[in-house]
């Protein structure tokens, strides 16, 4: 029986997913390279052989993340043909709601905005969020303030469900919660 080998370019995929989950479970500081090795059944040195450290793991994992919003709001961004600027942002935003169902990316954010202090960290977020920016400003044809708008919302969202403020019947959540829909 013929045994196909994994590609280094495989396994590195394999290694940025499980960063991502280990990362969004435990944070940048509270994650040992070790924790994403056995995520991705692979060993702690070939992870270093593919990263040459936890930080530049971290922030691949990071640019991968922002990689799979973009791809999330263009799908969003594909269910509206003909749209104006705000229904296409509006798709964007409940395609992006359905990609944070699963966790792993929000908290991956919310992570990466407490480890802001680590140079490489804070240039790979800022670079995320002016991806994610400028994508939605041309895809959309929004003005700045639509666009502004539409990553305030994305950030209230966020609280929303790290929070599970959907669950709470105070009143201070139902403003906070009011007009955000969450698959």
């Amino acid at each position: 029986m013929a045994r196909t080998l994994s590609t280094a370019d495989d396994r590195r995929e394999a290694v940025l997913a499980s960063a991502i989950t280990a990362f969004a479970r435990t944070g940048y500081l509270g994650t040992p390279i070790a924790a994403v090795a056995t995520d991705a059944d692979i060993s702690p040195a070939y992870v270093f052989k593919l990263f040459p450290g936890k930080e530049s793991l971290f922030v691949a994992a990071l640019d991968r993340c922002f990689e799979l919003i973009e791809e999330a709001l263009e799908r969003g961004a594909r269910t509206v043909s003909d749209g104006t600027p705000d229904e296409i942002l509006d798709a964007m935003g409940l395609a992006y709601a359905e990609l944070i169902a699963d966790r792993s990316l929000l908290m991956l954010q919310v992570h990466a905005q407490s480890a802001a202090d680590v140079p490489e960290i804070h240039d790979a977020l800022r670079r995320g969020l002016a991806r994610v920016t400028r994508f939605a400003a041309t895809r959309s044809g929004a003005d700045g303030a639509a666009i502004q708008h539409f990553i305030a919302w994305g950030q209230l969202c966020h609280l929303t469900v790290t929070l599970g403020l959907d669950d709470l019947p105070d009143e201070w959540a139902r403003t906070l919660t009011r007009g955000i829909r969450h698959p």
